[in-house]
């Protein structure tokens, strides 16, 4: 790196076909001496718009050293929404990076409850990946909505249902705010997707629940009970 910076021809700040710079790359990979390294050049922006910021890399695959590096530049938004609209915090709620989400949450003008593109919200994206420390980090700020739905109505409870994350449903379920019967657009409730991929922890835990239908249709007419038995004939098939 130091010998190709030492080359006038060679651009350090030069993006590649996917808006990716060697700085991106480099915190993507959490490569803290090339970080340093880069941002030493007077040419690299540290914050580049287009895209990806390298913050946002550093933050998805949990690269806690890099974060600490980038965020001590002045020019850095630790809250930079991407082209999706997906902030760092969103990214690595995301991958569940529980020390990077506290180094973020812990900046000035960092949103917690900040939604996409889609709606979708850090609480969101930590439900349908299951990441349940992340989740109860979330569930501690007073702007996280628990029950926030995306464009949707895909509530976080919803998307754990979906994927079987029986913790996280748990979590989200000892919250007053949270609608266990909540329909979205197409009249889907937890109870219905998590039948639909035969998740039967959360089915049962969603069953002990007053509020819950076990019939309710959605608005295809399909019932959980009815997606549970296509469930077991196609792994039957």
């Amino acid at each position: 790196m130091k010998t190709l910076l030492r080359r006038e021809e060679v651009n350090p700040n030069k993006a590649s076909e996917y808006n990716k710079t060697p700085l991106s790359v480099a915190a993507w990979q959490g490569y803290e001496g090339l970080v340093k390294i880069l941002l030493g050049r007077e040419e690299v922006n540290p914050d580049r718009p287009k895209g990806r910021t390298p913050l946002s890399f550093a933050a998805q695959y949990g690269h806690k050293g890099v974060v600490k590096i980038l965020l001590r530049r002045e020019g850095v938004n630790p809250d930079r929404q991407n082209n999706d609209g997906r902030t760092p915090l969103s990214f690595a709620a995301q991958g569940g990076h529980k020390g990077v989400v506290k180094i973020l949450l812990g900046r000035e003008g960092v949103h917690p409850d900040r939604p996409d593109g889609s709606s979708g919200t850090p609480l969101s994206w930590a439900a349908w990946c299951g990441r349940e420390a992340v989740v109860r980090i979330l569930l501690g700020r007073e702007e996280v909505n628990p029950d926030k739905p995306d464009k949707y109505s895909n509530t976080p409870l919803m998307l754990a249902a979906c994927n079987g994350h029986e913790g996280v449903v748990k979590i989200l379920l000892g919250r007053e705010e949270v609608n266990p019967d909540r329909p979205n657009n197409d009249g889907r409730t937890p109870l219905s997707f998590a039948s639909e991929h035969g998740h039967e922890g959360v089915v049962e835990i969603l069953l002990r629940l007053q509020g819950v239908n076990p019939d309710k249709p959605d608005n295809s007419g399909r019932t959980p009970l009815s997606l549970a038995a296509e469930y077991r004939k196609n792994l039957n098939n």
